[in-house]
Parts: structure tokens; C-alpha cells; sequence
């Protein structure tokens, strides 16, 4: 998977450019290097889990509000080697969401929050 410019035109709509899958072999330029142009927020999340689905709509909502400044790269914890990546990371539980900003994870929270608890988690970083 790549990145993608974001197109403008598109702000409001979500978009293979704000909300993508990602996985162990691409984290470090999907998230890492990634996170040097815009903020990402990556939700470890598992099939199974029923506040990992009570989430994702959340934020599907709120990303695209944000005109590409914030993206979203979602992990699925039990595909492939994404659990070395879970572990990596310190994830005890899903979902856990982190969010990196200039190659560095600067915040995280733990399972399904309201959407006026991840608008004001992503504003203190922007």
C-alpha cells in the first residue's frame, strides 16, 4: 500500500488516502515516515472484538473532518505477523489507538471512546 497526495476535493468523503490497512512489513513507511507530513492515528483492532467495532465508526467519522492533516491506519491485529507489531507497541488489550506525529508515538488511548473524546485527543496534538 501506498500513500497517497491527499486531494482536496475529497475532504469530507472517506478516502484510500485518510483511511487505510496496514501491516508489519509496511508500518514503517505507512505510519512512521508518514507521520513527518501529517499526523496518523493507527487502531489496533481484532475481528472478534466488539469495542473495536463500536469504534471504527467513530473514526471513520471524524477523520475525514480533518482535510487530510490526520490519517488512519488500521491493523488487524490477527492477520499475518501483525501481532509482532501489537506487541511491539506494548497493545495489552484492543482497540488501542496510537497517534504518531514526526516519527514518534506522542499519545494513545485503550477501547471504544464518544467521538467528542477523539476529536479532542487528535486537537491537542495538532
Amino acid at each position: 500500500m501506498t500513500l497517497q497526495h491527499h486531494d482536496h476535493r475529497h475532504d469530507r468523503q472517506i478516502c484510500d488516502q485518510c483511511i487505510f490497512d496496514t501491516d508489519l512489513h509496511h508500518f514503517e513507511r505507512d505510519v512512521i515516515e508518514a507521520s513527518h507530513w501529517h499526523i496518523v492515528l493507527v487502531d489496533f483492532w481484532a475481528d472478534w472484538c466488539g469495542p473495536c467495532h463500536a469504534l471504527t465508526p467513530v473514526l471513520k467519522r471524524v477523520i475525514p473532518t480533518y482535510d487530510g492533516r490526520v490519517r488512519l491506519a488500521k491493523v488487524e491485529t490477527d492477520e499475518g505477523e501483525n501481532m509482532k507489531l501489537a506487541g511491539r507497541y506494548g497493545c495489552r488489550g484492543f482497540p488501542t489507538v496510537l497517534l504518531f506525529k514526526d516519527g514518534e508515538e506522542r499519545a494513545r488511548f485503550h477501547s471504544a471512546r464518544p467521538e467528542h473524546f477523539v476529536r479532542e485527543f487528535i486537537e491537542a496534538h495538532l
